[in-house]
């Protein structure tokens, strides 16, 4: 059932971020809960989309840039291409990639670029150009963030890795080696691949706004950049994104969706681990994304919880697995607790100087936790 009408209330979890914290103008929140009978759902939106006055509200279906919350459903597409025999996750970079044959990452594997242990710098600016107003050349950018392997990681990478460190550059290389293999644009193989099947409202501005010409007037706008001409709205946030691919989307950011498309997305997840949805992954498919690995919290496409106060929340239980973004967005869930929680702000506007999200959003999904689990419980 597409976007079912939320029978819990969590506006109140919404209040905390805006009203409590001042973390965002904006956000939308909305949860599952697996009961014995199916699920239930729960959802509710807070503030207005910027803080100009008699900016809209935001409600139920305002789209949001996901930012980093993009890389779960890049590792998803992998995984598909995987189970139709598109692809091995072993393979080579260069396999998928020729042009990236002489630089320092042609041998790493798909694998080891999902799980952010291919050895690479956490960031690099592939945009510079813009900032002086050139243009990006995307070869030589595709060559720069291959070759921007950490000094402490020379030679082959060993089996699992080398030490995890969180990369968008690895999800840069990995989005255009799917996009390679599939002949297909990322934003058009994650329509077919994940979006579509599981008929989500995520995509691509692009995309989203073929699907519905409202879409510039309804999602929340993120940071003022002087080097973009002011405001960021309906358009990717993540600088590096917006030179390489512009209003398509790359594998680490530029997808955008609202937040109970993004809980759908969880709770397919959770049916996939069960082996409920096997007309779009099989347990053995989804079990490399979300396996431990050796070194740290980070898994392939998503992460764990870490740290004495994560931002999931004091609720949830050791096997918790979701994702951040930039722009103030999440997803967690919990498949002990049969949970998926998703919260949804543009916490970069005006500026991403702003970080009191880091004190709301374990707020948020405590809250939001409590009154899914106290709704199951009044429901018998």
């Amino acid at each position: 059932m597409k976007n079912p009408a939320p029978a819990i209330d969590l506006t109140g979890a919404a209040r905390l971020v805006v009203e409590d914290h001042r973390a965002a103008p904006c956000a939308v929140v909305a949860a599952a809960k697996r009961t014995s009978s199916g699920w239930i759902h729960g959802a509710g939106a807070a503030g207005t989309l910027s803080f100009e006055e008699g900016a809209p509200r935001a409600d139920l279906d305002t789209p949001f840039d996901l930012a980093s919350v993009t890389k779960p459903i890049t590792a998803l597409v992998m995984a598909r291409l995987a189970r139709h025999g598109s692809l091995t996750r072993s393979e080579p970079l260069v396999d998928l990639v020729p042009t990236l044959a002489n630089t320092r990452s042609a041998r790493v594997s798909l694998d080891l670029l999902s799980a952010h242990r291919a050895g690479l710098d956490a960031h690099g600016s592939l945009y510079g150009p813009l900032v002086r107003g050139g243009r990006v050349d995307v070869e030589a950018a595709l060559v720069m963030a291959a070759d921007a392997r950490r000094e402490d990681c020379t030679g082959e990478p060993p089996p699992e890795g080398f030490p995890p460190v969180y990369s968008d550059l690895g999800y840069v290389l990995l989005g255009v080696a799917l996009a390679q293999r599939s002949g297909l644009d990322l934003d058009a193989l994650v329509t077919r691949e994940v979006t579509g099947p599981l008929d989500l409202d995520i995509g691509s501005a692009r995309i989203l706004r073929a699907k519905n010409s409202s879409f510039d007037a309804r999602v929340a706008p993120t940071e003022i950049v002087p080097f973009r001409d002011g405001l960021v709205r309906g358009v990717v946030h993540d600088e590096n994104a917006w030179a390489l691919v512009g209003h398509a989307s790359a594998g680490h950011a530029g997808l955008f969706g609202d937040a109970r498309s993004v809980v759908r997305l969880g709770i397919a997840l959770l049916e996939a681990l069960s082996g409920d949805r096997r007309d779009f992954l099989d347990p053995d498919d989804l079990a490399p994304l979300v396996r431990p690995r050796p070194g740290g919290s980070l898994l392939a496409g998503f992460d764990q919880r870490s740290g004495d106060d994560p931002s999931s929340g004091a609720r949830l239980g050791p096997r918790t697995f979701g994702h951040l973004g930039f722009t103030g967005t999440s997803l967690w869930i919990d498949p002990d607790a049969g949970f998926v929680g998703v919260l949804l702000t543009n916490r970069v506007h005006p500026t991403r100087t702003a970080l009191a999200i880091r004190r709301a959003r374990p707020a948020a999904y405590d809250a939001m936790f409590d009154a899914m689990v106290e709704a199951q419980r009044a429901a018998g």
